[in-house]
């Protein structure tokens, strides 16, 4: 028996890259998934690129989950409430809610103060990752916490302690990041009473679609840009942190993982599951104790 069968989830910001990932896996563990974004078969998001959220859901069909596609934008209130509502009427319950909403078109201004950088995209992102997961939170909420159990993952880009430590090299990045990361201990605190959890959750070097791309390589043989990045070596697929989703959401004592920080890696080496080929990336420790330490790229012990 598929061990989230009955569950509903919805992914918000499901069009490609973690929450594509993390969509699929929901429903190869047997959930109803809702998977929402703004790219569709008809329409392009600003990010231009070609996934859409109807090639995520039939994704999440073929896995043996049930992928139902939602154009949304989360910027839009009556929007997402309407997505709330259609959720209430069709499955009566939300057991899962994934707040991986990016969206950003373009880099940031890497390595330049806030008095250097633009300040239009800067707004924009910070609208982007950040008033998209308060907007999604205040109207999806109330119906997960009518069923006991309930779980939220907001998806950020480090752990905690990295970043409390580590400048993210641009002032918009750092500081939507630090957001997410406030906010998944602000709904810890709100959710506890209610017999649900909030998890901070971060991928490791992920290869989306964006950065295979950028790479000019394919997830098929993605260790050639290892040749021009050697600490790629130590990158995952989006299947990887959708595994650690699904391991969440399949804990009976969710609870304990309440208000807390965590990884892919971490979350693999505690619920036993690898990624798509076999191995266990750990890349925040990875690049705490051999990138940032300037030493030669060698994942042993690290995958």
């Amino acid at each position: 028996m598929k061990s989230l069968a009955g569950k509903v989830a919805l992914v918000a910001g499901a069009t490609r890259a973690a929450g594509r990932g993390i969509a699929v896996e929901l429903g190869a563990a047997g959930a109803t998934v809702y998977v929402t974004g703004r790219s569709t078969r008809s329409r392009q998001s600003e990010m231009a690129r070609p996934e859409t959220i109807e090639e995520t859901a039939e994704l999440v069909d073929k896995a043996g989950g049930r992928g139902i596609a939602v154009p949304t934008d989360h910027l839009d209130p009556s929007q997402v409430r309407a997505l709330v509502e259609r959720i209430e009427a069709e499955q009566g319950a939300l057991h899962i809610l994934v707040n991986d909403i990016w969206g950003q078109h373009g880099e940031p201004d890497w390595d330049k103060t806030v008095w250097e950088s633009s300040l239009e995209p800067g707004l924009r992102l910070l609208e982007l990752g950040v008033n998209t997961h308060a907007i999604t939170s205040h109207f999806a909420l109330p119906l997960l916490i009518k069923t006991p159990g309930g779980l939220v993952v907001e998806m950020t880009d480090g752990t905690n302690d990295y970043n409390a430590s580590n400048y993210r090299v641009s002032f918009f990045y750092d500081v939507a990041k630090g957001a997410v990361s406030r906010m998944a201990f602000a709904l810890a605190h709100e959710l506890k009473q209610y017999d649900a959890a909030a998890v901070l959750l971060t991928p490791g070097w992920l290869r989306s679609e964006a950065m295979l791309d950028g790479f000019g390589v394919r997830e098929e043989n993605w260790r050639d840009a290892t040749e021009k990045v050697p600490h790629f070596a130590i990158s995952e697929s989006p299947s990887y942190v959708g595994r650690a989703v699904a391991a969440l959401a399949a804990d009976p004592d969710v609870r304990r993982w309440n208000g807390k920080s965590t990884s892919s890696g971490e979350l693999a080496q505690l619920y036993g599951f690898s990624d798509l080929d076999g191995s266990q990336p750990d890349a925040w420790r990875y690049i705490v104790e051999v990138e940032s330490a300037g030493k030669p790229a060698d994942t042993t012990g690290y995958r």
